[in-house]
């Protein structure tokens, strides 16, 4: 059964800049709605330029008479009639010969804060409630809104179901304690009193996932997730947005290597094909940037090394490097490691596999080698690190033994470890940081220019 597709039109909303510019030839009377950038008034004619948020540029506006002009100011709402005409411009093929203009929504030309002129990301942080408004922030919400749909795409085409995992838990995925407890004052026992044990929200959906792999095969969730990581660098937020997918019946490392690797490269090229002007706004002037998005959407391989091959390769290249952090068999790789891997070594995708047991979660399969488990990480030039994953441990007795290891609360993980008493089956999952999928893309140093509204330690605004 398929789908019928419905227009904004029919639906009695009004257009989009984008809509309107596709489906009109010149010539035709048109009426358009947004907001003004930009505003310059000759002796004999004016000029506007207006946009939606749906188009990277907004579309020019011409009025021959001056006056037409009279209390435009740059952030104004504006309804504009007239006719789509050629433009002799090369910045756009089409533009609007006003007829006539209304003023929705005035905006104070001496205190709005979003001028004519590049401002610095830094500067729009600080007016959050605004810079969506901005061309790089524009593009940056356009390019995760496409690449959600090209995610689900990919998902839905290889038959996953998407499962809606909770925001609360009395679960820590992770097991590293950095988590917000939720509270409920005034009463005699504030972290328990409400649910009856202490809860936080939740680092990760993965565990909660792990269930519904037991009945549905291949599934996935893109949620928020929550860290009450203290760190003030661009590379992490106290609230974030995760995609993990887990799929029962997998054994081997490749396999879900070869998941993960298809879902980058397919998504990418969905952006390449649907968002095209958003990612050359950002690779334009950054050739490096460009060769990446060209990496990651053709079809040879990415790289993919063993962590002891890794560790290989960084020591052989420390003379060189001077790394702060001297790389050694058994220690997690730092950002300065993972550059270097991604960003020199490689100069793109690379997955390193098989890291040390004792620096990884409980839940992952050890290897036959008794040192190591089976796992990854995918390293990218950028955010470095962009998803890790693994074979999960599916024998009880193997995963009860790690789980008491690990010192959890007893019993508070009978749930998770009688999945492997009631048709267990070899699995595998991974986690991938969306807005880290998103800085790759763009080149942004910061995540905090990413995501709508940042959250981090110190800042929680609006």
């Amino acid at each position: 059964m398929g789908f019928r597709r419905v227009s904004s039109h029919s639906l009695g909303l009004v257009p989009t800049l984008r809509r309107v510019m596709q489906d009109n030839a010149v010539g035709a009377d048109i009426k358009i709605s947004g907001w003004i950038r930009s505003v310059r008034i000759q002796k004999r004619v004016a000029f506007a330029e207006v946009s939606d948020g749906s188009t990277l540029k907004g579309v020019q506006v011409i009025m021959e008479d001056p006056l037409m002009a009279k209390g435009l100011t740059t952030g104004c709402s504006v309804e504009i009639a007239g006719t789509l005409s050629d433009s002799p411009g090369r910045e756009q093929s089409k533009e609007i010969q006003a007829s006539s203009i209304k003023i929705v929504g005035e905006a104070d030309a001496e205190t709005y804060p979003l001028q004519k002129k590049r401002h610095t990301l830094e500067f729009l942080r600080e007016i959050g409630h605004l810079r969506p408004r901005s061309q790089t922030i524009g593009a940056v919400t356009r390019l995760r809104d496409y690449a959600e749909m090209g995610l689900h795409k990919f998902f839905h085409d290889n038959e996953f179901v998407r499962v809606h995992t909770p925001a609360l838990t009395s679960n820590d995925c992770e097991g590293g304690g950095e988590t917000f407890n939720v509270v409920t004052p005034g009463t005699e026992h504030p972290e328990s009193d409400f649910f009856g044990r202490k809860v936080n929200l939740t680092v990760s959906g993965q565990l909660h996932l792990e269930v519904f792999a037991g009945a549905f095969k291949r599934v996935y969730t893109l949620n928020p997730a929550f860290r009450a990581e203290p760190s003030q660098t661009g590379r992490h937020l106290s609230e974030f947005w995760m995609l993990e997918a887990e799929c029962a019946f997998v054994d081997s490392l490749s396999t879900l290597v070869g998941v993960e690797e298809e879902m980058v490269r397919s998504t990418t090229q969905f952006l390449v094909d649907n968002a095209g002007a958003e990612l050359e706004l950002f690779s334009r002037d950054n050739e490096r940037l460009a060769k990446l998005v060209r990496r990651l959407t053709d079809s040879k391989p990415y790289a993919c090394i063993s962590y002891t091959e890794a560790i290989d390769i960084l020591q052989k290249a420390d003379a060189a490097a001077k790394f702060v952090f001297k790389p050694r068999w058994g220690q997690g790789l730092q950002s300065e490691h993972e550059r270097y891997l991604a960003t020199t070594h490689f100069e793109g995708p690379v997955f390193v596999t098989d890291y040390p047991a004792a620096i990884k979660p409980f839940y992952m399969l050890p290897n036959p080698d008794g040192r190591t488990v089976a796992c990854m990480d995918l390293l990218v030039p950028g955010p470095c690190e962009l998803l890790g994953g693994s074979l999960r441990e599916h024998d009880y007795d193997q995963l009860k033994s790690a789980i008491e290891t690990q010192g959890f609360e007893e019993g508070s993980l009978d749930w998770y470890l009688n999945l492997r008493k009631y048709g267990t089956t070899p699995h595998a999952g991974f986690g991938m940081g969306f807005e880290r999928f998103i800085q790759m893309v763009t080149g942004l140093d910061s995540v905090r220019d990413i995501i709508p509204f940042p959250r981090h330690s110190g800042r929680c605004q609006y």
